[in-house]
């Protein structure tokens, strides 16, 4: 049987007509962009541009949204430009991998069996390696135009994530995703946070962080309908605790004795039905 649809995402050299990186990923996102941008530069270093189509994970289309985006944001970090194609055409090489593979690559996955993703992207490496023996070229120079990538694997993840851009509030907080995150200080004053703008980075295994100006900020998560502590000074602070403390003794004296009328309660005998 065959499995679900799923999108092939590939990166060709052009200089060689040689894949370099190719994985299906369920749906064509920016995510699945990013992730394979994050493998491509881990393996093989930066590119010095990288040519596409104008999907909108490449590009945008309204001239007045300056905004780049989230493949372009990641681009220009790594240094790597950017370029678009301006009909299907002009894709050249592309075009002609991916009218290939859908050919070879299709019925070689059917007399191979394989019909779900996993299987399919362990696969991949061993196709690659016949494919590219019988379809690859030599360069004209053999001079490798990659640059190596000397960040650390952490900032390369994150570079390759999804960024949010969010406001903190005066209590450092700030909301994403109908939650609210509060920034943990360790009980230091941190002033200069207050209305600071924050990434929050959300990694393709799901997981969370807030950066800002190169600094991974700690933080909690409160749900909504959760009360969040507002951050006192030292001034207020004893008489925060003072409040806390008249409440809860106020509270004890309230409390009904054992022998009090109120906790008498008279006994009541039901007939039986």
């Amino acid at each position: 049987g065959r499995g679900p649809r799923c999108t092939l995402i590939a990166f060709i050299d052009d200089a060689t007509s040689r894949v370099l990186y190719a994985r299906f990923a369920p749906v064509e996102s920016s995510q699945a962009y990013l992730s394979a941008l994050q493998t491509y530069v881990t393996t093989h270093g930066c590119p010095v541009a990288l040519y596409s189509d104008r999907h909108s994970i490449f590009t945008k289309h309204n001239p007045e949204d300056n905004e780049p985006t989230q493949f372009q944001r990641a681009t220009e970090a790594l240094g790597i430009a950017t370029i678009q194609a301006l009909s299907p055409q002009a894709k050249g090489r592309v075009e002609r991998l991916f009218q290939t593979l859908q050919d070879r690559l299709v019925k070689a996955l059917r007399l191979k069996g394989i019909s779900d993703q996993d299987t399919a992207n362990a696969w991949l490496p061993q196709y690659l390696q016949q494919h590219n023996a019988r379809f690859a070229v030599a360069a004209c120079d053999d001079e490798d135009a990659h640059q190596p990538y000397d960040g650390s694997p952490e900032t390369l993840a994150r570079i390759c994530a999804i960024h949010h851009r969010r406001t903190l509030s005066k209590d450092l907080v700030l909301s994403f995703q109908r939650q609210r995150y509060i920034i943990q200080t360790g009980g230091a004053p941190r002033y200069a946070l207050r209305g600071r703008k924050v990434d929050v980075v959300v990694h393709a295994d799901g997981r969370i962080e807030l950066v800002t100006g190169g600094e991974v900020l700690p933080y909690q998560v409160f749900d909504s309908p959760q009360q969040i502590p507002h951050p006192v000074d030292d001034k207020s602070l004893n008489a925060r605790v003072d409040a806390i403390l008249t409440s809860r003794r106020w509270s004890e004296k309230s409390r009904p004795a054992a022998d009090h009328p109120w906790r008498r309660y008279p006994t009541v005998d039901r007939p039986g039905k």
